[in-house]
């Protein structure tokens, strides 16, 4: 790809190989003039690739997917899912393709996937292609989300295609490159389900043990194993999403990943104002993925996998059905442990508090942010000085009143630690006016927004006197903001 020392594009395709019945070996369409809008020089180094050498012709082609390793098997691959509660059983990669799978140097196995690439067996009148805005939305968000800790896909590349996309205007098309631990979706194994075929659920289930969750390999119940780590991981996942006012929109089984890794930044956002029953999607009319409902809908959604795999569980099907349900309510638990703990880091409340008292300190604050309209990150991270002694910046964010001064005093003499907080409450989100004011511009062929967005949200605990704009709240006047899936 490039003169450098670095080791040749190795690309293997152990999904492909393993689970063909899942796959559907395909072809990129070609791009007619591919320019590379974006690109994650960091997550290239990470996966010993050359950043230098994917802004060439062949890394490009990489990227794209016409100019793959030869013995790579690039696939769409087949799932199922719920959309807003109702079963689809046949889904899949309708404009995506999984390229293979990449080792980086200390030996972490991870996907490199095409998003936008064009119609496939899967695409369902669709024409399989993306555009600009909605790529460069999930390159900005989902690399916000890797700064804040969370896990989730991440993106290597956004490349224009030089092709341009009908929607409800013409915009010019790009196409995604993404980089998971994997793609296997509950949607995943609701399609292996459905086929009747135990054998290939088995083989799904171990690949996913030996790709995501060792540690069942050793179990006596393997498969029931598989499935409690699957709900511990989803639990912690959803809680770090509560804890930072994010807002997924578009919680299907077939965006729910086994890896437990956030995946899918369509209709996405992040809370300006407090509320549970926030909702942007366009299409969420009935509020089934609003911003307090997540967790619910989790659980809801693991649910849908322990129905998958109910033939691995037990051969007794009633057996089978307590193992399920049993694993399924670990997720109330794992999910309340991993939301206090998360809390309890944001208010920097000492250890000595007892673990009730810090919940109903906090759901007493999230009560009075909801009720007084308070912007969520710019109050959490003004916790931080009010517990040096100002005020101001609470103040500023909404927090004013003699509800929040009665809440104050019972918090600070619990000696919060200030330095303990700044590290868990961002100075930077995409906060959504901003995302949008980028996309549109890089739209229109200017970048520049987007990278000035990058530059906050990639580094989002320390605050730095150039972005000021970027750590301050949505304007008063924006009104309802409103996302689309973008498709």
């Amino acid at each position: 790809m490039s003169t450098s020392t670095r080791p040749t594009v190795v690309l293997e395709g152990r999904f492909a190989t393993e689970l063909p019945e899942l796959a559907i070996p395909w072809q990129a369409e070609a791009a007619p003039d591919p320019r590379v809008l974006a690109l994650n020089e960091p997550l290239a180094d990470e996966l010993g690739l050359d950043p230098g050498g994917l802004r060439g012709a062949e890394g490009v082609g990489l990227l794209t997917g016409r100019s793959v390793p030869a013995d790579a098997t690039p696939v769409a691959q087949a799932y199922a899912g719920h959309q807003f509660g109702a079963y689809s059983p046949r889904l899949g990669d309708g404009r995506a393709l999984l390229l293979g799978e990449l080792v980086d140097p200390v030996g972490r196995r991870r996907d490199l996937h095409l998003k936008g690439s064009g119609r496939t067996p899967f695409a369902r009148g669709g024409d399989g292609l993306a555009t600009v805005g909605p790529m460069l939305r999930e390159h900005i968000v989902s690399e916000a989300m890797h700064a804040l800790g969370i896990p989730t896909t991440r993106s290597l590349a956004v490349v224009g295609t030089g092709r341009w996309v009908q929607r409800e205007r013409t915009l010019p098309g790009a196409v995604l490159a993404r980089v998971a631990g994997s793609h296997l979706r509950v949607g995943t194994f609701q399609f292996a389900r459905a086929t009747g075929d135990v054998a290939l659920l088995r083989r799904l289930a171990d690949h996913a043990i030996d790709r995501h969750h060792p540690g069942a390999a050793g179990s006596d119940d393997r498969y029931a194993a598989l499935l409690r780590s699957v709900v511990a991981d989803q639990a912690s996942l959803v809680a770090r999403w509560m804890l930072v006012g994010f807002v997924h929109g578009v919680m299907n089984t077939d965006n729910m990943t086994i890896s437990g890794e956030t995946i899918d930044y369509g209709p996405c956002a992040f809370l300006d104002r407090y509320d549970p029953a926030t909702v942007y999607s366009s299409i969420d009319a009935e509020g089934r993925y609003a911003y307090g409902n997540q967790p619910a809908v989790a659980r809801w959604n693991l649910a849908r996998l322990a129905e998958a795999l109910l033939p691995l569980l037990h051969e007794e099907e009633d057996r089978a059905v307590e193992v399920a349900t049993e694993a399924v309510e670990g997720f109330a638990t794992a999910y309340t442990s991993a939301w206090s703990e998360g809390m309890r880091a944001k208010l920097g409340l000492p250890e000595q508090v007892a673990p009730d008292d810090a919940d109903s300190l906090a759901e007493e604050l999230l009560g009075l942010l909801q009720e007084h309209r308070v912007d969520h990150t710019s109050f959490f991270r003004s916790l931080g000085a009010v517990a040096r002694g100002d005020t101001a910046a609470a103040r500023r964010a909404g927090a004013d009143g003699a509800a929040f001064d009665a809440w104050f005093r019972r918090w600070l003499p619990l000696e919060p630690d200030a330095a303990s907080m700044d590290p868990v409450n961002p100075v930077y989100i995409p906060r959504n006016h901003l995302v949008e004011e980028a996309l549109d511009a890089a739209v229109e062929g200017d970048l520049t927004l987007v990278e000035r967005l990058l530059e906050a949200v990639t580094d989002p605990y320390v605050e730095r006197p150039h972005l000021e704009r970027y750590a301050g709240p949505a304007p008063a006047d924006l009104g309802p903001y409103v996302t689309f899936c973008g498709t």
